[in-house]
């Protein structure tokens, strides 16, 4: 009699249970997939449209990297007035190359911003009393007559022979003392006959 209790109560514990822990003959029951099964031809599907979509996006950083370098490399022949690269020079870069030259693109064209593009030259100590007597230390200055212009008081013809472009007046200060390095370098302080005594 106590057997057959203990049966008739393990049978309501298994009644209780839901279906998919319910025991067959060969251990537990797995549940059944609730979606269509996944068949190779959806998986391969699946794989060529993830695929094609990280192709797609590797070709638009690739295409912003391009126009980048393109920009930064037009941007630094403007500013040493030289030709303009094409955009096919750039384009069969691979991108960690063209983000390499972009980073140090944009090194030379801040450099170039900063110094008018004038080379790096040696800056004479001379050359800071020049300009404290010549322009009262003032990059804009511009004398009364207007032909004598900042720092230096360069007049148009002395500015272009040292390859200066513009008004010396609107050049960065580090350009405008570049520049007349090389004059100085070449002439001494004769440009300058009342400063530069």
């Amino acid at each position: 009699m106590l057997r057959h209790r203990q049966i008739l109560a393990t049978g309501a514990v298994m009644l209780t249970l839901p279906a998919s822990v319910a025991f067959a003959a060969n251990g537990p029951v797995s549940p059944r997939p609730s979606g269509p099964a996944r068949t190779a031809r959806d998986s391969s599907a699946g794989d060529a449209a993830r695929n094609a979509a990280a192709l797609r996006r590797a070709g638009v950083r690739h295409e912003r990297a391009v126009r980048s370098v393109v920009r930064l490399a037009r941007t630094r022949a403007r500013l040493r007035g030289a030709h303009r690269p094409r955009r096919a020079a750039y384009a069969g870069w691979s991108t960690p190359r063209l983000h390499a030259q972009a980073a140090h693109l944009r090194r030379v064209v801040r450099d170039l911003r900063r110094t008018g593009g004038a080379p790096d030259v040696a800056i004479p100590a001379a050359l800071t009393a020049i300009a404290a007597c010549e322009s009262g230390g003032n990059p804009q200055a511009v004398d009364a007559s207007g032909t004598y212009r900042g720092l230096f008081q360069f007049d148009a013809g002395t500015w272009a022979a040292v390859g200066g472009h513009g008004d010396p007046a609107a050049a960065p200060a580090a350009e405008q003392y570049r520049r007349a390095a090389l004059l100085y370098a070449r002439s001494g302080a004769a440009p300058w006959p009342v400063c530069g005594r």
